[in-house]
């Protein structure tokens, strides 16, 4: 019993797929509804005050899609992971903070729990059944290391975007 609970305990292959397929797969499926409506989303960004929206409409789309597919093929899973996080990070601030956190409120919740998820994976790694682990790549940077990496990284990503494009007080 006890060795069948510490392989249990040391073999997240099944974590880290599951994982992967619902960060990557949620991530894909934003990105492919904000591209199917460029035009949409991009009124829609111009109006919680984003100065470039058919670029920002145009990024989001690329963005949410590529790191969703990175993350479901387990390929540059850090810098994936830090995609979703600066991702998150944007909808946080610019949408869902002032309304409190509930997602029923188009609160924080969603964001926050997609964003930490992604980060949990980036310290995880992507798994044997990776492309990750396929190059080697997969024993490079881990851990907590992995895991700041995707958060810093996401964080940083987010503030200059904000910086650069968003302009609330122009809604």
């Amino acid at each position: 019993m006890t060795r069948l609970l510490d392989r249990t305990h040391t073999d997240n292959t099944a974590v880290q797929l599951l994982l992967r397929a619902a960060v990557g797969g949620t991530m894909i499926a934003h990105g492919v509804k904000h591209g199917r409506s460029i035009n949409g989303t991009a009124g829609w960004f111009g109006s919680i005050g984003f100065t470039q929206p058919k670029l920002q409409a145009q990024a989001s789309a690329v963005v949410e899609v590529g790191a969703g597919a990175a993350i479901v093929a387990g390929a540059g899973t850090p810098v994936a992971a830090a995609a979703v996080v600066g991702t998150m990070a944007v909808a946080a601030k610019s949408v869902h903070l002032p309304n409190g956190f509930f997602i029923t409120s188009e609160g924080w919740e969603y964001v926050t729990n997609l964003g930490v998820a992604a980060v949990a994976l980036a310290s995880m790694g992507p798994g044997k059944f990776s492309v990750d682990r396929a190059l080697g790549l997969d024993s490079k940077i881990t851990g907590g290391r992995a895991a700041a990496l995707a958060a810093g990284l996401g964080l940083a990503a987010a503030g200059a975007q904000l910086a650069m494009f968003h302009r609330p007080e122009n809604k």
